[in-house]
């Protein structure tokens, strides 16, 4: 629904109590009580009282005079970081059948960079909306052995899948520049922060599609905005992730755990947890090293539909040593009404009636650090 005038929203009032009160929207879903966050949309209480006095009154209109004499509602009309200074676009299209499981596919895209390049924001656009699950924008370094005997430019399923290491990403995949998925919003960094595309590197896309019984053709896109200098800090994604549970038919509450240690001092920027359909709680935990723990991010009521990040209202210092842990709760239980097969035990996988167990998180550090540097234990 369009929430544009009068006419248009007073059908959906109830609707609309009903979502604020059980703060069902806007979406947000870490506990109030740990940490806070610079993106956090959700609602004071003073504004769902508002909204359901609103209701409970009939809804009504209000009088003339008290509407705005502003302008008009204006939306953002192609990128929304602003105009790229430039944009990779895949070569040919992938086209999605009308029904059917679509694996993911990738895309290599040379980025022609003869220098070194630091990227202050990047935003990922689908060519396809009504088809794209998702879009993950990877680097590829020249030395990465990373899909080296795919070709580039042109639509592929990788043999190797997309499984992520227990170890953080280290050698599995490339550094992450920036992804599209449902409720996720492009990436500001902070002054003095960027990304690096070392010279010579690829852009690798992986693409995630749903038949919807129509096919379909996608050229998605990446826009970048540069730095003019070098940064102060380098924003690196890494990952505590677990690839090998199992999670039994029936478990209400089967709880999966995953660990990475950060072996140079960083900072802690963000928060992604993800899960897939059966993903019912995350919590994100710092153990220091002087054996103090902290909750960094709880998520008591995870929303496979709204796949958002946490930003830190204050960036985090983790000392060298810092193990940063994921714990997953998942409901494989007939009483999962969004449960794809209650009857059969869960791996990980990538499509949706698989799970995943992944607590993405970025950090900055210093700008001739790497990710190896930070999650591989020192010689």
């Amino acid at each position: 629904m369009a929430f544009l005038d009068y006419q248009g929203t007073r059908p959906w009032a109830k609707a609309m109590k009903q979502a604020v009160v059980t703060r069902t929207m806007p979406p947000w879903f870490a506990d109030p009580h740990v940490g806070n966050f610079s993106n956090d949309r959700s609602l004071p209480e003073s504004a769902i009282r508002t909204i359901a006095a609103w209701v409970d009154a009939g809804a009504p209109e209000g009088s003339v005079s008290s509407r705005s004499n502003g302008s008009a509602i204006t939306w953002t009309d192609g990128w929304t970081i602003g105009k790229p200074d430039v944009i990779f676009e895949m070569p040919v299209p992938v086209e999605v059948p009308a029904s059917g499981t679509q694996p993911y596919q990738y895309v290599i895209v040379p980025t022609g960079f003869t220098r070194d390049t630091w990227v202050r924001l990047a935003e990922a656009r689908a060519g396809d909306r009504a088809h794209t699950h998702h879009i993950v924008v990877s680097i590829r370094e020249p030395d990465s052995p990373w899909l080296r005997r795919e070709p580039v430019g042109i639509p592929f399923v990788s043999r190797l899948a997309s499984k992520a290491g227990d170890d953080g990403g280290v050698g599995a995949q490339g550094e992450f520049l920036t992804g599209y998925g449902p409720g996720s919003m492009p990436e500001t960094l902070a002054a003095g922060q960027a990304k690096l595309i070392k010279a010579g590197s690829d852009l690798v896309f992986q693409l995630h599609y749903t038949a919807n019984g129509i096919a379909g053709s996608d050229r998605s896109r990446v826009g970048l905005i540069l730095a003019n200098e070098k940064p102060r800090e380098r924003v690196l994604m890494m990952a505590a992730a677990n690839v090998r549970f199992v999670i039994p038919p029936g478990d209400p509450d089967a709880i999966v755990e995953a660990r990475v240690k950060l072996y140079r001092e960083a900072t802690l920027v963000s928060l992604l947890p993800h899960m897939h359909l059966r993903g019912k709680s995350f919590e994100f935990r710092a153990i220091y090293p002087n054996g103090e723990k902290e909750t960094l991010l709880s998520v008591p009521r995870y929303d496979f539909d709204w796949q958002l990040s946490y930003y830190l209202d204050r960036p985090k210092r983790m000392p060298a040593g810092t193990i940063i842990e994921g714990v997953a709760h998942f409901d494989n239980s007939p009483n999962n009404p969004r449960n794809p097969d209650s009857s059969r035990a869960v791996r990980f996988g990538d499509q949706n009636w698989d799970e995943m167990m992944i607590g993405y998180f970025e950090v900055a550090v210093d700008p001739g650090l790497t990710a190896r540097d930070v999650l591989v234990r020192p010689q």
